[in-house]
């Protein structure tokens, strides 16, 4: 059981939002956020505290009476629910919730313990509220989809539960589950942080480290299927470039392939006496999208470890204002809810995966085009050709998405429009980011979810089922429990969507 003490990795939220395991806070926290509680309310009295008894953003040089310090907090997170477009899907919710929580263990923030206490409740329930995708700008982080959070932990707006939108009041009484407690600064804490753009942010690192494990199975069969040589997935060749990534990408490669009986030994073929040989019938190096592997997904292994790690940095950080210094017996007021470093990340992100499905796309049409190939019909067509189709209609559904992937990788980071009446003059849309890298992801499932049909028509054609290494057949055998080799053709759409639900649910085995 993960427990929630102030540090979260990738691991702990894997087995919260994937294994749905529930989580227990440890007694200390309680006791860190009690001690922060109390100190923050006793070192606002006759002073200045943002949030606690002023208003907020530009309208922060309002002093709020004594007797209306409550009501501020309530209208606060009511009057930022203002959410629109879909609802974001329950697990990145969740996710969202699990970094909030961890961010107000830390005991910076000065809430009430009843804050973690019902936030525990609903992730181990399953209870996730309703939360917007549009309204995020990403600058006092995440304030209109958070406020969409505070909104159930005070008992009102909507909830996910047992697969049904419903009134949280409804479900609180169901589960017997009482609002949280509103006694000093509670609605400025939950709204005011990056929590939600970080926990959409460390789903998108989940599953691209998936999508990456599944290229990296596609890009091993292809050189499989065109018997290619297999010199460079070589220890020697990507030793002398010295980026981890590329050195592992090879490796995993080579791992993948030990035990297959089609990829070749250069040395068998041409090392050998070729004077009499004036036009090489057989390719003697094999096109990028195949050969160059290692070099193109090197830099999304290292993009990704690279993201995964300032999200977890983001997850473990104080990120609301002002901050509580329990040590120093001090507030201090800054902008910690900047999300720049999620949004920067989350463009490097679906960046890199964009190039996977590029890379993806190109091996598809190698796949599809006899003419490159040279040993396979047009389209991977086992019928007749001119009468039957094979895969040339899917082919459009994947060039479709790869561009608009393509474009959706336009940086979100560099686009920030100053609002709330100039008091934010600069932000991160890191919300906006995280969501279209979401978004990004899920189109690269679908290209690659194509390019393993293909892989697994092109094995049936050339019959090498028991030729192909273990890996390769273990994919082979999925997909084929899925989608049935056909000749005439089928309706295509369920069978994609089949193979992308099942690739994305899924993890292939690291090599």
């Amino acid at each position: 059981m993960p427990k929630i003490k102030g540090k979260l990795g990738i691991k702990e939220f894997y087995s919260v939002i994937f294994d749905e395991e529930p989580i227990e806070v440890d007694k200390e926290v309680f006791k860190t956020v009690q001690k922060s509680f109390d100190f923050l309310k006793e070192f606002s009295k006759n002073k200045i505290i943002y949030g606690v008894n002023t208003g907020f953003g530009p309208m922060a040089q309002y002093k709020i009476k004594d007797s209306e310090t409550i009501r501020l907090q309530y209208n606060l997170i009511r009057s930022h629910a203002s959410g629109t477009g879909n609802p974001i899907p329950p697990k990145y919710v969740k996710a969202a919730m699990l970094a909030r929580l961890n961010t107000l263990s830390l005991g910076n923030s000065g809430v009430h313990k009843s804050v973690i206490e019902v936030m525990t409740s609903l992730i181990n329930k399953n209870i996730t509220p309703l939360i917007y995708e549009h309204g995020g700008v990403g600058a006092s982080g995440d304030l209109v989809q958070l406020a969409h959070l505070a909104l159930v932990l005070i008992g009102e707006g909507e909830v996910f539960y047992e697969g049904k939108r419903q009134p949280t009041a409804t479900v609180f009484e169901k589960e017997g589950i009482k609002p949280i407690h509103v006694e000093l600064r509670e609605g400025l804490a939950l709204i005011n942080g990056t929590s939600v753009m970080t926990g959409i942010g460390v789903v998108n690192t989940i599953y691209t480290r998936r999508l990456l494990e599944w290229m990296i199975c596609c890009s091993s069969a292809i050189n499989e299927i065109v018997q290619a040589y297999d010199d460079h997935l070589s220890q020697e060749i990507n030793e002398t470039k010295k980026h981890l990534g590329q050195r592992e990408i090879a490796r995993s490669m080579r791992s993948h392939l030990k035990d297959s009986t089609l990829t070749r030994k250069r040395e068998h073929h041409l090392y050998v006496a070729t004077d009499e040989v004036q036009v090489f019938e057989e390719k003697v190096q094999e096109y990028y999208s195949l050969r160059c592997v290692p070099q193109i997904l090197g830099p999304v292994l290292d993009t990704l470890n690279d993201v995964e790690r300032i999200m977890i940095e983001e997850v473990n950080s104080a990120n609301d204002n002002p901050i509580v210094d329990l040590e120093k017996k001090n507030v201090y007021h800054g902008g910690n809810f900047h999300g720049d470093y999620v949004s920067l990340e989350m463009d490097k992100l679906k960046i890199v995966v964009t190039k996977m499905g590029m890379l993806a796309e190109r091996q598809l049409n190698y796949l599809l085009n006899s003419k490159l190939n040279d040993i396979l019909p047009p389209f991977v067509n086992l019928g007749t050709l001119g009468l039957n189709f094979g895969m040339q209609g899917v082919q459009f559904t994947a060039t479709s998405t790869t561009a608009e992937n393509q474009m959706l990788s336009n940086p979100m980071y560099v686009h920030s429009i100053p609002n709330n009446n100039d008091n934010q003059d600069i932000v991160s849309m890191g919300t906006n980011a995280a969501l279209i890298t979401k978004r990004v992801i899920e189109n690269a499932f679908e290209i690659i979810a194509i390019e393993m049909i293909t892989v697994v028509q092109a094995i049936e054609y050339l019959g090498v089922q028991d030729k192909v290494s273990t890996k390769t057949r273990k994919m082979y055998d999925a997909v084929r429990n899925i989608v049935p080799p056909f000749k005439e053709d089928l309706i295509m759409y369920p069978y994609v969507n089949a193979v992308k639900n099942y690739i994305i649910n899924h993890q292939n085995k690291k090599s």
